[in-house]
């Protein structure tokens, strides 16, 4: 890829990138949210169309407008949210040899499912990778569809592929198996793999050059080395020296000011949890991937349906049905899935900011103040500096920092007493994660309650006063973060007593 530059209205997203990999090399592309390297990657995937610059495969010119243009020419890409590139109501067959029922049966009438499945099951297994075919991608896990994914790349028998932030939902177990199918790509059938991670760590493991961007251009690239280190790396990300050390903010804690009393999830995925949450307060919720984090934060917010419990804020019971109920009783909640369940990301950011409390907005015919809510939404803007060239920009637009900022930012507006945040820092860069962790602790000191649920036991360390165990849907242990650290997080979080 040569000088290659992309513009959005009142943005320029990439300036004159040069970027280059080989057949059977795994190579590392990272930046800071909006550094361009997923726009990057949108060019070389065709869906980015409107670039300038040029792209050669082979020595050959090639015009990339499109996905079709992409495919045609070998290049596949798997984006972090899965679950927008799988037809959710079809099998893991139909979604592997989704190419072949469209454009390859021709005008036939009858499809071949004998082929279709085998054909499926034979994808699966070049990558080591054992799915029941006919079931329903809907019913997948988030690392088995990955694989679905990835299987469906392989099946094109593609020359290039890009992963953008692969491991962000996975589990250590399940990122071990993605690489294992990364290097069976990259090392055995040849594949030049682009690979896109905030995760810096596990690029020592996996990659063998990186890339760095930074506001849209190439500032480093290199082999890596064994003297290269996460500092340096950072260094250059954002150009400037950096402590990895995260000075937390000692705030007052007040009373109690939430309590959950022996809550279990009407499906059996949480059970009898017992925890509160004082007034300053920032408690953890710690545990692997599908220890029931998420599933806790969705119960107490109403979205899953209660089996028994009750929820009580400042001594009343408010236990919510439905999220609509958990909001007008002050609780609010950023959800892992951002782009699926936090942000309208179709719409406009000022319309996002202001949507929680929409009815603050209305005047006395009831008809929107869009003058007021764009007020308030720039104010919104400049104090958590969202990176945008106005409030009226599409949030699909948005780095993913960005994003998050935005959906923290409608629950800033609304005011709420508890605010849950699961995995708020998945898929944002460590600049951004500074800024989610300021954010968090100045919610603290205005003496809200925090709930921070997350698999990133530094994280939990770095932020919280006292945190809670999960494991297999309970809590299995009860630690103050002060007399804590990581081996005993992980030991109890795997099952242990």
């Amino acid at each position: 890829m040569r000088d290659i530059s992309v513009e959005f209205p009142g943005v320029r997203a990439l300036s004159n990138v040069n970027f280059s990999i080989e057949n059977g090399r795994i190579y590392a592309l990272i930046g800071a949210n909006g550094a361009g390297k997923s726009t990057l990657m949108k060019v070389l995937s065709g869906v980015n169309s409107h670039y300038s610059g040029s792209v050669y495969i082979d020595g050959a010119l090639c015009e990339i407008r499109s996905p079709k243009a992409a495919k045609e020419l070998g290049i596949e890409i798997v984006y972090q949210e899965v679950d927008v590139a799988l037809a959710p109501s079809l099998s893991v067959a139909e979604n592997i040899m989704m190419n072949v029922l469209v454009n390859k049966m021709g005008k036939r009438q009858i499809v071949d499912w004998k082929y279709i499945r085998q054909s499926a099951r034979a994808a699966l297994e070049r990558l080591g990778v054992d799915i029941d075919v006919r079931k329903t991608a809907a019913d997948l896990t988030l690392a088995e569809k990955q694989m679905v994914l990835l299987a469906s790349a392989a099946m094109e028998r593609c020359k290039f592929l890009v992963l953008d932030e692969p491991t962000a939902p996975l589990s250590h177990t399940e990122t071990e198996n993605l690489f294992k199918v990364v290097r069976h790509l990259a090392h055995e059938e040849n594949v030049g793999i682009v690979f896109i991670s905030h995760r810096l760590a596990e690029l020592f493991e996996i990659c063998e050059h990186i890339t760095i961007m930074k506001d849209g251009m190439v500032v480093k690239d290199m082999e890596i080395t064994p003297d290269l280190t996460i500092n340096k790396i950072v260094e250059h990300m954002l150009g400037r020296k950096f402590d990895d050390t995260y000075p937390k903010t000692q705030v007052p804690i007040g009373d109690v000011l939430m309590e959950v009393e022996n809550l279990s999830e009407a499906e059996g995925r949480v059970k009898n949890i017992n925890m509160r949450v004082k007034s300053g307060e920032i408690v953890g919720i710690a545990g692997l991937v599908g220890a029931g984090k998420t599933e806790l934060c969705k119960t107490i917010f109403g979205a899953y349906r209660l089996g028994c419990g009750k929820v009580k804020l400042k001594g009343r019971d408010i236990t919510p049905k439905t999220p609509t109920q958990a909001v007008e009783r002050g609780l609010a909640l950023v959800p892992e899935e951002r782009r699926k369940e936090g942000i309208f990301v179709s719409d406009p950011l000022y319309s996002n900011i202001t949507i929680s409390s929409l009815r603050n907005f209305l005047n006395r015919m009831r008809f929107v103040m869009k003058r007021k809510q764009l007020a308030v939404s720039r104010k919104m803007i400049e104090s958590l500096d969202i990176r945008t060239p106005s409030e009226h920009q599409q949030v699909s637009l948005l780095s993913g920092g960005n994003q998050q900022k935005a959906v923290v930012a409608k629950w800033l507006v609304s005011d709420s007493d508890v605010y849950i945040f699961d995995e708020p820092t998945k898929g944002v860069d460590i600049g951004a994660k500074r800024d989610i962790f300021k954010l968090i602790e100045g919610l603290a000191s205005r003496g809200k309650g925090i709930i921070y649920a997350s698999c990133e036991f530094s994280e939990i360390l770095a932020i919280a006063d006292r945190a809670y165990i999960m494991f297999d849907g309970g809590i299995v242990k009860e630690v103050n973060v002060s007399e804590t650290d990581e081996k005993e997080l992980l030991y109890y979080s795997t099952g242990g007593n």
